[in-house]
């Protein structure tokens, strides 16, 4: 497959000398990986090919830890990771190229990253020790579990509960959508600990998966396969030692670790449409139709330069907000205008890429009949397109009204 990005965007002043020779090898490492990725997809949805997905999974994140790709997830040179602090921009550049070569690549990369954030983030010596080489090197699967049934968006109202009792917590309740949820070694779960009311009261721990207590209530079959689980927790103690961070600042926590990676999910669905975009510029430029190609009508013209403008304004919202983190600015807005701009974008890319395919793109299997699967759940997980625009709205506000405040004085 050719290089997953435009030739001149590696030339942006984004980018960094160290971010061109990794986008560089990243694609000679997938060309050297095509039959690992190629057995990756197309992949069977149900419970006939959950199996061969948890096993998929588990190859690709050995694969990926040997190459020394799960190390820029991790935070810290002394843990196993690439650098001291997380390079977002590098973890952008490493997912936008995986989805273009396959979404359960991307997928195992990133629930990598996002396992172990919060361990990064606030972890001690102690645990980062325990579990964050690991995770860089692939030989243990991270999982982020933080969304319940009636705690999705609103992730303040989650009701997993964790009482103190002497020198451990037991944990009662239930998580759901829980991505690496079966085939995880371990997850950071969020729960409710009670300090103050709403989002104050949530701490963070981690929970070895062979915990007494704890268990896989139920797989969760999705358009684009990959191991998904609801969790049950009944009466699992916990060792006060495996709390991430300080009591109550859970939520911040889950925030911040939030904060690295929804800028990836933007990056991803850059990757998303970028194939789309090499699949309908292929079939447009060999399809015969009426005595001439698919592309030398002016429709398809118009519909590949929509396709192109949509990209390339989707790749400078990411990296933008990629930059900004990486020099330590807040990116609330910018990540939040990335991923909505990206996800949704890349939807009507590919959409786009299936109507040039004709019958041909609804056939199961088919290249843009994936992605048309792949890219549905990125406008959900992470923050809903809606409650990007709300963050973005309240954010405008706040910053409009500290302006006027400001004036005033």
């Amino acid at each position: 497959m050719s290089n997953a990005h435009s030739p001149d965007m590696l030339d942006w002043p984004f980018f960094e000398d160290r971010h061109r020779k990794l986008a560089v090898e990243l694609q000679a490492w997938c060309d050297s990986q095509d039959a690992l990725i190629a057995r990756a997809e197309p992949l069977e949805a149900g419970p006939h090919g959950r199996d061969e997905v948890d096993r998929q999974c588990r190859r690709l994140v050995r694969a990926l830890g040997e190459g020394g790709w799960l190390r820029y997830g991790v935070g810290g040179t002394t843990y196993g990771g690439h650098g001291d602090t997380i390079d977002t921009r590098a973890v952008c550049l490493l997912r936008e190229t995986l989805a273009m070569h396959s979404g359960l690549a991307d997928f195992a990369l990133a629930m990598q990253g996002l396992g172990s954030g919060a361990i990064s983030l606030a972890g001690t010596d102690t645990q980062k020790r325990r579990y964050l080489p690991r995770v860089a090197s692939g030989e243990a699967i991270a999982a982020f579990a933080l969304s319940e049934p009636e705690a999705g968006s609103d992730v303040a109202a989650l009701t997993l509960a964790a009482r103190e009792d002497g020198d451990e917590y037991v944990l009662d309740g239930e998580k759901t959508w829980i991505s690496n949820g079966g085939i995880a070694d371990f997850y950071v779960v969020f729960a409710r600990t009670g300090e103050a009311p709403g989002a104050r009261g949530i701490s963070a721990f981690i929970v070895d998966a062979e915990t007494p207590g704890f268990t896989i209530a139920e797989r969760i079959d999705v358009i684009a396969p990959h191991p998904l689980a609801r969790l049950r927790f009944d009466g699992a103690r916990i060792a006060k030692s495996q709390m991430l961070g300080a009591a109550g600042e859970g939520f911040k926590l889950a925030m911040r670790t939030l904060d690295i990676f929804r800028t990836s999910v933007a990056a991803a669905s850059l990757g998303f449409a970028r194939h789309a975009m090499a699949e309908g510029l292929a079939r447009a430029s060999s399809r015969r139709m009426f005595g001439q190609t698919l592309g030398d009508f002016q429709l398809t013209q118009a519909k590949l330069a929509e396709m192109a403008l949509t990209i390339d304004s989707a790749a400078l919202l990411v990296y933008r907000a990629a930059w900004m983190r990486d020099q330590g600015k807040r990116v609330t807005r910018e990540a939040a205008m990335a991923k909505w701009h990206a996800s949704e974008g890349a939807q009507r890319v590919i959409d786009a890429a299936v109507q040039l395919w004709g019958g041909q793109g609804v056939c199961s299997g088919t290249p843009v009949e994936t992605l048309y699967r792949e890219i549905r759940a990125l406008r959900i997980y992470e923050g809903a397109t809606e409650v990007q625009q709300l963050i973005i709205g309240r954010d405008l506000l706040k910053a409009y009204a500290e302006q006027r405040d400001g004036a005033h004085r």
